[in-house]
């Protein structure tokens, strides 16, 4: 996510991620281990943090650093990791905008290198957590895809037998976050070329003959303008409001 992110303000505890999130309160320090360019404003830092606990799929983390004359600056950003791959190794992934003016999306994009440390508390937020217990629509623009990688890459590796799909806009090809891996479970709308996501993009996974059984729980993240415009126009389709979830940014 991006350095002006505002976290979900509702708040579920069930199960794991109450656990979760009691792990969450502590600062754990992390290593960065591999620095990679996703766009060109756009790059995944990998961290290393030992002492992790796990995380759901669409959970973010607070980011902290601190300079040496002990002003402090943190933000909130997604995990785009598998939970199993982050268990396993012990290291997630976050991907970040290069944010004009941004303190800290400007360090790591600027200044930080393989080798350097920052502070990392998380997993938080279960609201948006997707545990893969139903089917999900997910719906992302710009960074806003980053939880929802975190949950694909959790369908595919877990063979989560439920149904997923994913709609992703993009400004252009450029700008195309993950762009290799994306498959038939995609669609991606660029907005250069085919305007803003409308409700033709959106028919053929809400018609009653297309909905999976018990219906799609549906997921949203990117701008204000965005979540908002989507959100509407699932809802139009048909969506039940109660299960749209929305986590935005800016």
């Amino acid at each position: 996510m991006t350095d002006t992110f505002v976290p979900p303000t509702r708040f579920a505890v069930p199960g794991r991620i109450a656990v979760s999130n009691r792990a969450a309160a502590v600062w754990q320090r992390a290593t960065v281990v591999e620095i990679r360019r996703e766009t060109p404003a756009v790059s995944t830092f990998r961290l290393k943090v030992p002492g992790w606990q796990g995380h759901l799929p669409g959970q973010h983390l607070m980011l902290r650093l601190t300079a040496p004359d002990g002003y402090v600056a943190q933000r909130h950003y997604s995990i785009a990791s598998a939970p199993k791959d982050a268990e396993a190794s012990g290291e997630i992934e976050l991907t970040l905008d290069h944010v004009p003016g941004g303190e800290v999306s400007g360090h790591l994009h600027t200044v930080a290198r393989v080798g350097d440390t920052v502070e990392v508390r998380g997993p938080l937020s279960g609201f948006f957590a997707w545990p893969g217990d139903r089917p999900a629509l997910l719906l992302g623009a710009g960074s806003g895809v980053v939880p929802l990688m975190s949950m694909l890459r959790y369908w595919r590796k877990a063979g989560v037998g439920v149904p997923l799909r994913l709609i992703v806009s993009a400004r252009t090809p450029q700008d195309l976050i993950y762009a290799d891996e994306y498959g038939d479970e995609t669609r991606v709308v660029l907005t250069g070329t085919e305007g803003r996501l409308a409700a033709g993009h959106l028919a053929p996974l809400l018609t009653p003959s297309a909905l999976p059984e018990g219906g799609w729980e549906a997921y949203i993240c990117g701008s204000n303008g965005f979540a908002e415009h989507a959100s509407r126009l699932l809802v139009a389709a048909g969506q039940p409001v109660d299960r749209v979830r929305i986590e935005r940014f800016g």
